[in-house]
């Protein structure tokens, strides 16, 4: 059980099951958890000097988190979102404004329709999934976990989804990199990572 195929067929059951779960989510409780994740991440960021903040676009009935992030651009921040340039590579952060001109990546994901670029304080990354050692299951093609090992100085991280996503582990591997905090609709927890 503990062989690549069978860790990798573990984490892709998993991940189509947590996927699965968000999406079943009705509305109303979706917009309820997301506006307390959405609380507890202003809690944490607002206090902090403004710099620059990387953010995903919401697919697959994640957290929305672009109204935290115009909240923090009219405090002075600046965004950018991340974009995969070339496979198997650290992804580029393009700037983003709100009335921003977006076009499609080849995944179908908004992206910012710029080459101006930014190297973020804090990074948002999309959880999935995350266990209790603060390891977060994303998507599979290890674009994040790449572009933090890439990263001179590493932003602040902060895995944010919804509570569903808890499990006793992700059978975290050696290229895994959890984040300094997980944000959930129930908290922000700081992790120890190093």
């Amino acid at each position: 059980m503990n062989q690549p195929a069978d860790i990798a067929a573990f984490r892709a059951a998993l991940r189509r099951e947590k996927i699965a779960a968000r999406q079943a989510l009705p509305a109303a409780d979706h917009r309820l958890a997301s506006v307390s994740i959405l609380d507890h991440l202003a809690a944490l960021l607002l206090p902090r000097p403004a710099g620059t903040i990387a953010f995903c676009w919401p697919i697959r009935a994640e957290v929305d988190c672009r109204p935290l992030v115009q909240q923090l651009v009219g405090a002075g921040w600046r965004a950018a979102m991340p974009v995969v340039v070339t496979p198997a590579s650290p992804m580029q952060f393009r700037s983003w404004l709100p009335d921003a001109p977006m076009i499609t990546d080849r995944h179908g994901i908004p992206i910012p329709d710029t080459a101006a670029s930014e190297t973020p304080d804090v990074l948002l990354l999309p959880l999935v999934a995350y266990d209790a050692a603060g390891y977060r299951l994303g998507y599979g093609g290890g674009y994040f976990d790449r572009t933090l090992a890439g990263c001179v100085t590493r932003p602040l991280t902060i895995g944010v989804g919804f509570a569903l996503g808890a499990v006793a582990t992700i059978r975290p591997q050696p290229h895994d990199i959890p984040p300094d905090w997980i944000v959930t609709e129930l908290d922000a927890k700081h992790l120890n990572t190093p």
